[in-house]
């Protein structure tokens, strides 16, 4: 059975899986309406480059939420792809993910960016559900790697 934590041990792998969930943020920013597009023109301006850095330091904690969703979808016979299976599980694995950005934003000392986290969570599962299929794309990707 495959295991995304071996994917992103392999450097070149990670870098451009970082790359590409980058990509999917962009893209998925681009649909949403005016607050959420404001709040992340104001992350990116406070620090430019948070959201590699981001994305590159919870990637561990990610992986390891998407990692059973992944064993289901081998255990199923891998009819279809990642991306359609995590379709299909859009609600489980949003819910799975933001218990990893829920725990960071609790421990943050990054009062703005705590604030503008809270004030987008409340629709974070409906957000990151509308992802899943692209999280699944990306994975798609980079799993034959392995």
């Amino acid at each position: 059975m495959k295991d995304l934590k071996t994917l992103m041990e392999i450097s070149e792998t990670r870098k451009q899986v970082v790359v590409d969930c980058c990509d999917l943020v962009d893209a998925q920013v681009k649909t949403k309406g005016f607050i959420v597009k404001g709040a992340y023109r104001l992350v990116k301006a406070i620090k430019p480059g948070i959201i590699s850095q981001s994305i590159d330091g919870l990637l561990d904690e990610f992986i390891e939420k998407m990692q059973p969703f992944y064993e289901r979808y081998q255990q199923d016979g891998e009819e279809g792809t990642v991306s359609e299976y995590f379709r299909a599980s859009a609600t489980d694995l949003a819910e799975a993910l933001l218990t990893v950005t829920d725990e960071r934003a609790n421990r943050s000392s990054h009062r703005t960016m705590v604030k503008a986290y809270k004030k987008l969570r409340p629709k974070g599962k409906e957000h990151v559900a509308l992802a899943a299929p692209g999280i699944g794309q990306v994975l798609d990707k980079h799993v034959g790697s392995l």
